[in-house]
């Protein structure tokens, strides 16, 4: 199955070859990775995306909190959290297509029915931004290949979670919103897990075959 974590690392050179060597030790396979600036100073978010078992979650978790660079991480479910996903795409859409210049208004038509945007228009081609879900990415890309056009170049984000409702005091402070008088607002910074066994720990430096 599928699991989405959400961490706030330390915002310093090699940290992504650091996680990726992770789950490479732990023989799990990233499905898609992004990583930003956050709301914090010297700061990055990443949302990781993984495919392992179910009982596999918490040993990843414990895994990335041995890493000195991991601040915060949280694994998140697509009912707890806003899931979107960025998707550029470019289509053929010239005089040769099987229905010349009309494809151009074909797609059209079907970017209105998937809220995609036309970021992009050549004599040959269209390019399409659209950001949603990932099945809802899936059935555009479906259907504009059942439909006879060429794709000529995908552009894909990844996934990128934020849980639902859930605020810190320090984005209440932000907002305006935090009321001192009922103590301070609960915060989602989640405690460490317990420690993983001896032959689990994760090496804190780079191996010697990393480069």
């Amino acid at each position: 199955m599928l699991h989405t974590f959400v961490a706030l690392v330390q915002d310093k050179p090699g940290v992504l070859t650091r996680v990726a060597s992770l789950f490479r030790r732990l023989n799990i396979n990233i499905v898609s990775l992004t990583v930003g600036e956050s709301e914090r100073a010297d700061t990055s978010r990443m949302t990781i995306v993984c495919e392992a078992p179910e009982t596999a979650a918490h040993r990843i978790r414990a895994s990335l909190y041995k890493l000195e660079i991991t601040i915060e991480i949280d694994e998140v479910s697509r009912s707890e959290a806003v899931v979107r996903e960025l998707c550029l795409i470019k289509v053929s859409a010239g005089p040769k297509e099987p229905n010349g210049l009309h494809s151009r208004s074909q797609i059209f038509e079907l970017a209105n029915v998937f809220r995609a945007k036309v970021v992009d228009l050549a004599p040959e081609s269209i390019m399409l931004e659209m950001t949603g879900s990932s099945s809802k990415i899936e059935g555009l890309i479906q259907v504009l290949r059942e439909s006879g056009y060429t794709i000529l170049e995908i552009s894909r984000t990844g996934r990128m979670a934020m849980r639902r409702g859930k605020h810190t005091s320090r984005v209440l402070k932000a907002l305006g919103t935090a009321d001192d008088t009922n103590g301070p607002a609960p915060s989602t910074q989640l405690a460490p897990p317990p420690d993983l066994a001896t032959d689990e720990t994760i090496p804190g430096e780079f191996a010697e075959d990393e480069t």
